[in-house]
């Protein structure tokens, strides 16, 4: 039983294609593809120094422009801070006095209940404070 070159490059894709779901490597992917690109090259007639070109020429190809561009995106963090994060370091205004038992500020449009920093310090009502922190749903003021 003779298999076709096609065949077995199909196979090796395949082959290829297991660690990449099972390690979530893309680079399993891109040697993936190049196989299936060399069995085109095979079912299309091509030599074996063809098939071989074909497959390192584009998975070399798919590593040096896909793998650059996911690392890029993998790094980058998002430029905009949500939820609590977004809210440390706003100003806020006071509306019922601040110490370090309680208190209540207007921040981001909402009301809070909120504390100081520092147990000693007071804030009077229409006192625009720094919001430092943001424990459960008290925001920590100085």
């Amino acid at each position: 039983m003779d298999i076709d070159a096609w065949v077995w490059w199909l196979i090796g894709a395949v082959g290829l294609g297991i660690p990449l779901v099972l390690t979530a490597m893309p680079e399993f992917g891109m040697f993936a593809v190049g196989a299936v690109a060399a069995a085109v090259v095979a079912a299309l007639g091509g030599g074996i120094v063809a098939q071989v070109l074909v497959f390192v020429l584009v998975s070399v190809a798919l590593i040096a422009v896909v793998r650059p561009i996911a690392a890029r995106h993998r790094t980058s963090s998002s430029p905009h801070a949500t939820g609590i994060d977004a809210l440390k370091g706003r100003q806020a205004v006071v509306l019922e006095q601040v110490d370090g038992s309680g208190g209540r500020i207007k921040l981001a449009g909402e009301v809070w209940s909120a504390r100081s920093l520092d147990a000693d310090q007071i804030f009077d009502p229409g006192r625009q404070v720094d919001v430092v922190d943001i424990d459960g749903a008290t925001a920590v003021v100085m």
